[in-house]
C-alpha cells in the first residue's frame, strides 16, 4: 500500500527560519533539534501514569515517546509513508506536557483557567514550548509538518478513522484541539500511535503494581489484541498497516477497533480512576497550588529587583528569578505580556523538581551563605 501526501513538499518542510539543507534532511533534523532540547531531557523525570520516581521499570514519558516514534515509523514503514517525519512527530508529542501526566494538565488548566486562560491543552502546549519556549525564547525552528504533527497527536480521543486535510494551517492561531485534524498521513499515524503505545503499556505497569491483573481483560480485548502490551502492539500495528487507504485514511478495522475502545473503557474503569490515581490527585493540586502561588508572589513582590528573591534565601526563587531576566524579552515580544510566564515555567517542571521546590518553599535546604554561591549558576535550566 503506497499513501501520498496532497501538498508540495516544500511547504510541509518549511521553517519561520530559513535553514540551509545538510545531509540530516529535513525531518531527520528535527528530531536532532528535540533530542538535545531541555524540555525531552526532563521527559525522562515525568510521570506517564503512575508517579514512580524510584521504579526503573514503570514508564516515564521519554519512554512514552519513544514508544510512540518506533510504532509510528514502523506503521509508516507498512504504508510506504514518511518514517523520518513520523518519527521527528512522535518524539516531540509530548514537549508541552506537565509534570504529574494528565492530573498535573487537569490541575494547571484549572489554575489558569480560574485567572481566565484558555483550558491548557499539552498538545497546544507542546507547539508552544518547540515554537516560543525552547532555546531561550527562540524555539527549535521545526519544520510545519512536524509542528502540525505535534498540535494535531490528540491521542486521547479515539476515533477509527482520520484523513488528514492536506491543507496548511495557521498554526499560531489555534486555540483549541477540538476537531483539529492533522494534516499529513504521518501525523495521523502519529495520532493513532500514540494511543497504541499507552493502552497496552498502562496495563502492563498496573499490574507490575498490582493494581489489575491479566485475568481481569474483558475477553473481546484478549481475543481480538492479545493479553499483553507486545501482543496488542503487534495485533494493532498490523492492522492500521492492512487497513489504512487513500480512501479510508489511517483506520483501525471493523474487527479491532471494538476492542480498542473496551480497552481504553477498561482502563478508565480500573486503572485512571483507581484510588490510587485519585489519591494523587489531592495531593499534587496542593503541590501545584503551592509552587503557582509562591512563584506570583514573588513576581508581583519583587518584579526585576535581584535583592528581592536573594532575601527569600532558596533556590527556587534564584532559579525563578534567572529565567525572568533571561525570557523578559522573548515574553514581551511574543506574548506581549509576562502572564503566562509563571504556568510555562511550572508546566516545565519534571515530577522530581516540582517536589524539590516545595522543599524550597517549606524548608530550604540552602540558607545564608550558600545562597551567594548559587547567583552566579542555574538551579533550573528552562531552555
Amino acid at each position: 500500500m503506497e499513501m501520498t501526501n496532497k501538498l508540495d513538499i516544500g511547504l510541509l518542510q518549511q521553517r519561520t527560519h530559513e535553514r540551509t539543507n545538510d545531509v540530516r534532511g529535513a525531518y531527520y533534523r528535527d528530531t536532532t533539534a528535540i533530542i538535545h532540547s531541555s524540555p525531552f531531557r526532563r521527559l525522562k523525570h515525568k510521570t506517564q501514569v503512575f508517579f514512580a520516581p524510584s521504579n526503573d521499570h514503570i514508564c516515564t514519558r521519554m519512554e512514552h515517546c519513544l514508544h510512540v516514534a518506533s510504532i509510528a515509523s514502523t506503521i509508516c514503514r507498512g504504508l510506504s509513508l514518511d518514517t523520518e517525519l513520523a518519527w521527528a512527530i512522535g518524539m516531540g508529542h509530548d514537549l508541552g506536557h506537565t509534570p504529574f501526566g494528565h492530573t498535573g494538565e487537569k490541575i494547571l488548566s484549572a489554575l489558569m483557567e480560574g485567572q481566565g486562560f484558555p483550558k491548557f491543552e499539552h498538545e497546544l502546549n507542546s507547539l508552544r514550548v518547540v515554537d516560543f519556549l525552547s532555546e531561550h525564547g527562540r524555539g527549535l525552528n521545526l519544520t510545519y509538518a512536524v509542528r502540525d504533527g505535534i498540535a494535531c497527536h490528540n491521542g486521547e480521543h479515539l476515533v477509527q478513522m482520520i484523513q488528514p486535510t492536506f491543507q496548511i494551517k495557521d498554526l499560531s492561531h489555534i486555540v483549541s484541539r477540538k476537531d483539529l485534524l492533522p494534516t499529513t498521513y504521518e501525523a495521523a499515524v502519529v495520532r493513532f500511535s500514540d494511543s497504541i503505545a499507552y493502552i497496552g503499556r498502562d496495563f502492563e505497569d498496573a499490574s507490575r503494581l498490582n493494581i489489575v491483573n491479566a485475568n481481569q481483560l474483558p475477553s473481546l480485548v484478549s481475543s481480538r489484541l492479545g493479553r499483553t502490551n507486545a501482543q496488542i502492539i503487534d495485533t494493532l500495528v498490523s492492522d492500521v498497516i492492512e487497513h489504512s487507504s487513500e480512501e479510508r485514511g489511517i483506520s483501525f478495522s471493523d474487527h479491532c477497533y471494538p476492542a480498542v475502545e473496551a480497552m481504553i473503557a477498561f482502563n478508565y474503569a480500573y486503572i485512571y480512576k483507581s484510588p490510587l490515581l485519585e489519591g494523587y490527585e489531592r495531593y499534587f493540586t496542593r503541590l501545584l497550588t503551592l509552587i503557582v502561588d509562591y512563584l506570583k508572589m514573588l513576581l508581583e513582590s519583587y518584579g526585576f529587583e535581584e535583592q528581592g528573591y536573594v532575601s527569600e534565601k532558596n533556590m527556587l526563587a534564584m532559579g525563578f528569578y534567572h529565567h525572568l531576566m533571561e525570557m523578559q524579552e522573548s515574553y514581551m515580544e511574543h506574548d506581549g505580556s509576562l502572564s503566562r510566564l509563571v504556568y510555562d515555567y511550572v508546566a516545565g517542571m519534571s515530577d522530581n523538581f516540582c517536589l524539590d521546590c516545595a522543599n524550597e518553599i517549606l524548608k530550604p535546604e540552602h540558607l545564608n551563605d550558600s545562597i551567594e554561591l548559587s547567583l552566579t549558576g542555574k538551579w533550573f535550566d528552562a531552555r
